[in-house]
């Protein structure tokens, strides 16, 4: 995480991506509030007088490794971004649709990709999914959460551990959740006040920080 300390230290502009599903997409389940990628933007572009650097957020609803993969070229390699925010995953594990197998190799590739242009890779897992909700999905994400961790620590890329943030309040899980797997405004919320603690740039005077979060 040092590398994204030392980068927000930087005089230098940065171009920041982020990139995954409809959970990082924030659209509909927001109800019109600002996702975690748009907290992420008022907090480094304004908060932090940093109005230079350049915050896209590329993810697509129903997306999935091979979908990240198939589109990169469009949707991350044009822009050749300083740090990719990954999260993916809870359409990969949806009946193993991706076999776990194939999700660590697509990781793989991803990660090579953007080391290519010399972008720094941010992996995220995701959010937990609410108790008995998904049959589909619930008993595979935890091994595929597994993987990002594992993929994280192999090529030692900075991790934001979101499903160990949110499983050690699950008493939060339904305040925090618009439906069984995509977070709502105050879910988002808790995505972007843990990058700020991971980035250390959270601070207790900030608008944006102190924003409401049950």
């Amino acid at each position: 995480m040092q590398r994204i300390k030392d980068i927000l230290k930087s005089d230098k502009p940065v171009k920041w991506l982020f990139y995954g599903d409809s959970i990082t997409h924030g659209a509909l389940h927001t109800s019109g509030w600002r996702d975690y990628a748009e907290l992420f933007t008022e907090r480094v572009r304004f908060e932090l007088g940093r109005p230079m650097d350049i915050v896209l957020n590329n993810a697509i609803s129903g997306n999935n490794t091979v979908t990240l993969l198939d589109s990169f070229d469009w949707r991350v390699g044009q822009f050749e971004p300083d740090v990719v925010l990954l999260m993916i995953g809870m359409n990969d594990c949806s009946n193993n649709k991706v076999p776990i197998e194939k999700f660590e190799s697509n990781l793989g590739q991803l990660v090579e990709r953007i080391e290519a242009f010399n972008g720094t890779v941010v992996m995220q897992t995701t959010c937990p999914i609410l108790p008995k909700t998904s049959p589909d999905r619930e008993p595979h994400l935890p091994a595929y959460m597994e993987v990002i961790r594992r993929v994280a620590g192999e090529r030692n890329l900075p991790l934001i551990d979101h499903t160990a943030h949110w499983e050690a309040h699950p008493d939060k899980f339904y305040y925090w959740m618009s439906n069984p797997f995509h977070p709502n405004e105050y879910g988002h919320r808790a995505f972007a006040n843990l990058i700020f603690k991971e980035f250390g740039i959270w601070n207790s005077t900030s608008v944006t920080c102190r924003l409401f979060v049950p």
